[in-house]
C-alpha cells in the first residue's frame, strides 16, 4: 500500500514538472534585419575660400660644389674661416709649390735646349742648301738637312707644351673659391698630404639665394605649370615658407618642375627660389612650403564628417536602400571646423555628419536630428 502511494506520487510530479518547464520553454525568435543607425545628414556645398596647402619641403643650395686639389702634396696654407662667406676668386688653400716649381725650371731649361738645337739644325738645312746650289753635296745629305730641322722644331713646340703643363701645375697648387658664397668646415688642416681629384677639402655653396624643393601630387600639375607661366615674383605672397611656428620673412617665387613625373609616388618635384639677405636659410634646412590658393567653387565639408583609416581619409555617401558607403577623398587646409576637400566630392552630394562612429561599409541608416545622432555613440 505505501509503496503504490509513492509510485503514484512519483508519477504526478514528474508530469507537474514537465508541465513546468514545457510553460518556461523560450518561444522561437522570427529573423531580423539590421539595425538602422541613426545619423545626420548634410548636403556638400560650394563656397569661396581662401586659404593655404602646405608641403613638407627641403632647403637646398642652387650651386654647391665640393673643393678637391688638381695637384698631390702637402698643405701649405688654409686662407679662411670655417664657415666664412668668401668671394669668387678668393684664395682658399696653397699646396706646396716646391716640386712643381722644380718642375717648370727643368721645363725652361729644356725649352731652351731645344731652341738652340732649332738654331744648328736651322744653320745646317741653310749650309746644304747652299752647296746644292754649286751640285757639291748629296741629295739624300740635304733631305736629312730639312728632316733634322723639322724635328727641331716639333721638339721647341713639345718643349713650349711642357711648359704650359707645369704652369698649370704651379697654379693649382692654389685653390680659390670658384663662386660667391658660403664655405664649410675644413676636412683638412695645414701639413696634411692630399691627393688630386680624390682628397675633398671642403664645399663652397652660393647663399645669396636658395632653392626650396617640395613634391607635388601629380594632379596638380595644371595648377603649379599656370603659376609658373605666370611669372610671379619674389613679392609675391603665392609662396611663403615656414620653420614650426616661425614665417620665413621673405617670399618665394616658382622657378621650375622638374622633367618628369616620379613613377613610385606619383609626385613631381617642384622648385621655389627664396632671398637670402641675412644668411637665415641654410642648405639641408627642413621645412613648410605654404602656398596661398583661393577658389569660388571649392568642397567644404565640416571635419567631423571625416574618419581616418591607415592614412586615407574617408566620408559616408548615403546610396540606395538607406545604405552608407565610405568615398575616399583627398583634403585640402583647414578653415576654422570645415575642411577643404581637394578631390572626392561634389557640391549637392549628401554625405553623414553626425554618427559615423556606428558606421561601417553598408551599414543601413535612418535619419536623426543632430542630438539624437551624436546620443546614439556607442558607450564605453
Amino acid at each position: 500500500m505505501f509503496f503504490n502511494t509513492l509510485k503514484q506520487y512519483t508519477i504526478v510530479s514528474s508530469l507537474f514538472l514537465l508541465a513546468s518547464c514545457a510553460d518556461k520553454k523560450p518561444q522561437q525568435q522570427m529573423p531580423q534585419g539590421p539595425q538602422a543607425v541613426p545619423v545626420t545628414l548634410e548636403e556638400v556645398k560650394t563656397a569661396d575660400a581662401s586659404y593655404q596647402d602646405e608641403y613638407p619641403a627641403t632647403v637646398t643650395a642652387l650651386d654647391v660644389v665640393e673643393l678637391r686639389p688638381q695637384v698631390s702634396g702637402f698643405v701649405t696654407g688654409v686662407h679662411f674661416s670655417d664657415g666664412a662667406r668668401v668671394r669668387k676668386g678668393q684664395l682658399l688653400y696653397s699646396i706646396d709649390t716646391q716640386l712643381y716649381e722644380a718642375n717648370y725650371d727643368q721645363a725652361v731649361a729644356n725649352l731652351k735646349v731645344q731652341e738652340a738645337n732649332l738654331v744648328k739644325a736651322q744653320k745646317d738645312a741653310n749650309r746644304f742648301h747652299e752647296l746644292e746650289k754649286n751640285d757639291a753635296v748629296a741629295k739624300q745629305l740635304v733631305d736629312n738637312a730639312d728632316a733634322a730641322l723639322e724635328v727641331a722644331k716639333k721638339q721647341v713646340e713639345a718643349a713650349n707644351a711642357s711648359i704650359r703643363g707645369v704652369q698649370t701645375n704651379v697654379r693649382y697648387t692654389k685653390v680659390f673659391a670658384p663662386f660667391d658664397g658660403t664655405i664649410g668646415i675644413s676636412a683638412v688642416k695645414k701639413g696634411a698630404a692630399v691627393t688630386a681629384g680624390q682628397t675633398v677639402l671642403n664645399t663652397v655653396s652660393t647663399d645669396n639665394q636658395l632653392a626650396v624643393d617640395f613634391n607635388v601630387d601629380q594632379k596638380e600639375i595644371y595648377h603649379f605649370a599656370s603659376l609658373l607661366q605666370k611669372g610671379r615674383s619674389l613679392n609675391d605672397s603665392t609662396f611663403t615658407l615656414a620653420f614650426g611656428n616661425e614665417v620665413y620673412p621673405h617670399n618665394g617665387k616658382i622657378v621650375l618642375l622638374d622633367r618628369a613625373v616620379d613613377p613610385q609616388t606619383g609626385t613631381i618635384k617642384t622648385r621655389l627660389v627664396f632671398p637670402n639677405p641675412k644668411n637665415l636659410l641654410r642648405s639641408g634646412m627642413t621645412g613648410t612650403v605654404r602656398v596661398l590658393n583661393s577658389s569660388s567653387q571649392a568642397i567644404v565639408i565640416p571635419y567631423k564628417a571625416v574618419s581616418e583609416q591607415l592614412g586615407e581619409y574617408f566620408v559616408y555617401v548615403p546610396g540606395d536602400s538607406s545604405k552608407v558607403s565610405q568615398r575616399r577623398v583627398s583634403l585640402g587646409t583647414a578653415i576654422g571646423t570645415n575642411i577643404i576637400v581637394k578631390n572626392g566630392l561634389k557640391g549637392g552630394e549628401k554625405i553623414v555628419v553626425e554618427g559615423i562612429q556606428n558606421l561601417r561599409e553598408g551599414s543601413v541608416i535612418t535619419t536623426a536630428d543632430p542630438a539624437a545622432a551624436a546620443s546614439a555613440a556607442p558607450k564605453k
